[in-house]
């Protein structure tokens, strides 16, 4: 009886008509989003809303047109084929910062801004060449080669461009196994309070070598160039404030003290790694 009252005519006209009704209503919704999503694709082509000039600040070595030449590429073309890359709502803004950062490791920082709504302002810092890196071997500064290839780094430690060759001494060297930042930058920043330490003493360090065996070679300027650069040898992992002390000491006692100054030119080595005790040869 009660099968016969589910299946009567009346009761499956009914449910086919709300089958409809909830089958008209989901084409209604679905021609709304239709609807929607074309306006907006619409909306994004407006004039108004697009990017038509990309404008560079802050460059100072980075050549502005390749730097706008990079930026275009990533605003170039749609997304699902209807919405412009050029959209200031829909632009590639964290795409752009990467591949320009990966692309030129000058830039330090990098800000993006829309600037009455159709220019696209970026706005860099670049990475300042505080010092270089020229290898892995301090075998590498002995040939004085030019072919052999030396890296800006900054402030932090960070190897981010090829330097041209110079001769002399104008940056500070360091030589060992680069990664991508070469040092911690705790690390490295304590290397370069050393140095500081060491030209306060009146000495002239020009090179650092990190070996792969876990000690540093501070190599000093030489007043003799037939002779090999003096260098002071320590443990990386030393406690740098009180090797300084040690050296301090050394250099205000005797013999050294007469060495130091009078045969200079002969001195090869000053070992520090040895706790208190201060070891040095000279020819």
């Amino acid at each position: 009886m009660k099968r016969n009252v589910l299946n009567s005519p009346g009761l499956l006209e009914l449910k086919k008509r709300r089958h409809k009704v909830f089958l008209n209503k989901i084409l209604i919704l679905l021609f709304g989003v239709l609807v929607i999503f074309f306006s907006l694709a619409y909306l994004s082509h407006l004039n108004r809303l697009n990017i038509n000039e990309v404008e560079i600040l802050g460059n100072k070595v980075l050549d502005t047109e390749t730097l706008k030449i990079a930026v275009k590429e990533q605003i170039t073309g749609k997304y699902l084929w209807l919405f412009p890359k050029t959209n200031i709502f829909l632009y590639p803004k964290n795409t752009i910062k990467n591949d320009l950062q990966d692309q030129f490791k000058r830039i330090k920082d990098i800000n993006l801004t829309i600037k009455n709504t159709k220019i696209l302002e970026i706005s860099l810092t670049e990475r300042e060449a505080k010092y270089t890196w020229c290898g892995d071997s301090a075998e590498a500064r002995l040939s004085q080669n030019s072919e052999n290839k030396c890296y800006f780094v900054d402030e932090d430690g960070y190897v981010f461009d090829e330097a041209p060759y110079f001769s002399g001494n104008i940056y500070f060297k360091f030589y060992g196994t680069q990664t991508e930042s070469y040092f911690s930058k705790q690390n490295f920043k304590q290397l370069i309070s050393f140095r500081d330490v060491l030209v306060g003493m009146g000495l002239k360090p020009i090179a650092m070598y990190v070996t792969n065996d876990g000690d540093i070679q501070v190599h000093l300027s030489s007043t003799n160039p037939l002779s090999m650069e003096p260098k002071i040898i320590l443990k990386a992992d030393a406690d740098f404030k009180n090797v300084a002390e040690n050296l301090q000491a050394a250099l205000d006692t005797e013999p050294l003290k007469s060495k130091f100054k009078n045969k200079y030119s002969t001195l090869e080595y000053i070992d520090l790694r040895f706790g208190n005790k201060v070891y040095d040869k000279f020819q």
